[in-house]
């Protein structure tokens, strides 16, 4: 019998990657604390440093998304507008 993995929501996560992050405890007592094993308290440790420069992006960070995002959005045309003209020409030579 397997058994089903437990998914744990973003709060959780990081409020125990929080505690760890404080270093008053041991892994292993936060792990046995949360009831869960000491290698996912380490993994969202390191998740939270990896990703805590993203908090303080702020409204820039939607600034750039938009701004890539108009730039797909010119390329997707411009493939669009070269398949067009490949179908074309090969129609073309084909007669």
């Amino acid at each position: 019998m397997s058994r089903k993995h437990r998914q744990y929501s973003s709060e959780f996560k990081a409020k125990v990657a929080l505690t760890a992050l404080k270093g008053e405890q041991a892994t292993s007592e936060i792990a046995a604390r949360f009831e869960i094993h000491p290698t996912m308290v380490s993994q969202w440790k390191r998740d939270l440093l990896d990703n805590a420069t993203g908090v303080f992006e702020g409204k820039n960070s939607s600034k750039t998304a938009q701004k890539t995002q108009e730039e797909i959005d010119t390329l997707y045309r411009e493939i669009g507008k070269l398949t067009m003209e490949r179908d074309f020409l090969s129609r073309r030579l084909d007669r």
